[in-house]
């Protein structure tokens, strides 16, 4: 392999220097002495209460801070949103069985069959290799499992949006206000998996607090975004989220401590949406322009969030492309993706070059591979 070969699939640290703009993935890149860096400095300007296992100080305060946000009267931290998903349709069911979900959800497809295994819950995906599902599918999922030969109702229903599987495609809110309703109607609980919740709201111009009114409960990454190397907030209802303290414990997330990457969660949500908003319109400008170097097109999604498919035509050989961009400091996964062309994912890295710098970049790279 040649130096530039592997530069460009293990860049190292030149990830994590402050002027690189990364097109990939939700947030920042973060090593761990950037990680340990940022706890110094919390630690020394605002300090970190210390909790214990994850009940109490700066976990706690982490909690209310979502709460808040979400508009819910309480919260709990979770290690990982798999487990946030999955005690959230588990309280909700109890003992009515059957969930719904989007048959493209991390749930359903990355998480092992867990809810069935663990869970003892009857998952039934609906819209097939969709983003989402339509109101007309879930009536008849509601007609069928209370009027067939044994009653079998339907305890909760879950919506992934934006759908990581389908390139960060969004449900509308639309659709989520008549699905909701429709719950509510039969009296179905429902959950969002907001993992990435905060892209949505860049791209549509809802609020947050729009988006978790119309649920019961809705989960939060922590680690996607607000710069903690994991973790995860879920919120619901007092009752809802009472004694699940437990259930984590048992699911083998009761950690001795979570302080550490709970303070990094909440020094990051200051000032993000703000920052991702404006990288958002960043983008936008930046990408119309890219439109107009030969050879390069850029595309968005109907009902995308922060993914775009950049398309190079055949004279431009797409592994020298981006090792040229490496050159300047820009990087992009070239890697090939279950899509036609290859994805460029907008985070607030984008925020650390004037759109001209990056222009210059691509059209560089372009130059240089084209046949």
């Amino acid at each position: 392999m040649s130096p530039k070969q592997d530069q460009l699939f293990n860049p190292g640290a030149r990830l994590y220097e402050p002027d690189v703009v990364v097109f990939a993935g939700d947030g920042e890149p973060r090593s761990p002495e950037m990680h340990a860096a940022r706890l110094a400095e919390i630690s020394a300007t605002k300090g970190i209460d210390p909790d214990r296992y994850a009940l109490g100080g700066v976990v706690e305060e982490l909690e209310n801070r979502f709460a808040e946000i979400f508009g819910k009267p309480a919260a709990i931290w979770l290690p990982t949103g798999s487990m946030a998903n999955h005690l959230a349709l588990r309280r909700h069911a109890g003992v009515a069985g059957r969930v719904i979900v989007q048959e493209q959800s991390h749930v359903y497809h990355d998480e092992g069959d867990s809810l069935q295994r663990l869970g003892s819950l009857n998952v039934i995906p609906l819209g097939h290799g969709q983003t989402g599902f339509t109101v007309e599918e879930l009536e008849r999922a509601i007609d069928e499992s209370v009027n067939g030969r044994v009653v079998n109702p339907i305890g909760a229903l879950q919506i992934e949006s934006p759908v990581r599987r389908q390139a960060g495609q969004m449900v509308s809110f639309d659709d989520m206000q008549k699905i909701t309703t429709l719950c509510r109607e039969h009296a179905i609980p429902t959950h969002l998996d907001g993992a990435r919740l905060y892209m949505m709201s860049a791209a549509t111009g809802i609020s947050v607090r729009d988006y978790t009114d119309l649920f019961d409960s809705a989960y939060v990454s922590m680690y996607k975004y607000f710069g903690a190397p994991f973790g995860a907030i879920l919120t619901g209802t007092e009752k809802f989220i009472e004694g699940m303290y437990h259930e984590r414990r048992m699911y083998g997330g009761g950690l001795s401590s979570a302080s550490l990457p709970a303070a990094l969660a909440l020094d990051g949500v200051d000032g993000f949406e703000a920052r991702f908003s404006q990288a958002m319109t960043q983008a936008a400008e930046l990408f119309e322009q890219l439109n107009e170097i030969t050879g390069v097109e850029v595309g968005t999604f109907e009902n995308g969030s922060n993914n775009y498919e950049i398309h190079l035509d055949e004279s431009i050989d797409s592994f020298e492309f981006a090792s040229a961009l490496a050159e300047h400091d820009v990087f992009m996964n070239n890697a090939t993706t279950e899509w036609r062309n290859m994805l460029l994912q907008v985070n607030t890295t984008i925020l650390r070059k004037q759109n001209s710098e990056i222009l210059e970049a691509f059209a560089d790279a372009a130059s240089k591979t084209r046949n």
